[in-house]
């Protein structure tokens, strides 16, 4: 297969919760992920290889990763539900319950890692769960402003030293606007969002 085949290859749909979840585990970590390496890269100019074969600096970046991973869970989550919410605003509860638990499972696939303490990592957990069930006291909002509470937060978890942290927290903000709208993207083409609700409901339900 030559290299303009797989580009045009299309990516399967997402038919099941499996599916699903798989699709919010990739998107949440390369949301986060990117953004730390590229502003690791653009932070440390001509210096950037050698920091990054750095032990020390490894640790201080899978530190980050691991911290700003459950954020991207709840950015990417609250963009799944948005799109499902249109299908289910007469019961969105009944939708809403269920994708938590999904996402939630996601979280859930990772034992605690080294970079992170218990207490972070349990804290971690309780916020995102906290985050995704406030998200029935609002309307869905537009993806673009999903991240707008996240931006300072998740800039703060970079891997540098407070006092060489440059203001850049609006670029990680509008990087995460635009990635977001390729998540939503990807949903409207590959997601049957009407077989989703039911298999969410059947897999995640009180039944």
């Amino acid at each position: 297969m030559g290299l303009l085949d797989f580009l045009r290859r299309s990516k399967p749909p997402i038919k099941d919760v499996g599916q699903l979840g798989d699709f919010i585990d990739e998107q949440s970590a390369f949301l986060v992920q990117k953004g730390i390496y590229d502003y690791t890269r653009a932070r440390s100019g001509h210096f950037a290889k050698v920091m990054l074969t750095d032990k020390g600096f490894q640790n201080a970046l899978d530190r980050s990763r691991w911290r700003a991973y459950p954020l991207g869970l709840a950015m990417v989550g609250e963009t799944v539900e948005g799109m499902l919410a249109v299908h289910s605003m007469e019961d969105r509860r009944a939708t809403l319950d269920p994708l938590i638990k999904l996402v939630l499972s996601v979280f859930d696939r990772y034992p605690k890692p080294a970079a992170v303490s218990d207490d972070e990592w349990e804290q971690a957990r309780a916020d995102l769960a906290l985050h995704l069930q406030r998200l029935s006291t609002h309307p869905p909002k537009r993806v673009i402003d999903i991240p707008e509470p996240f931006a300072e937060r998740y800039f703060a978890m970079m891997p540098f030293d407070k006092p060489f942290l440059t203001p850049d927290a609006p670029t990680a903000r509008s990087f995460m606007q635009l990635q977001l709208v390729t998540v939503q993207e990807e949903l409207l083409k590959r997601m049957d969002a009407a077989q989703i609700l039911q298999n969410l409901r059947q897999t995640f339900g009180d039944v």
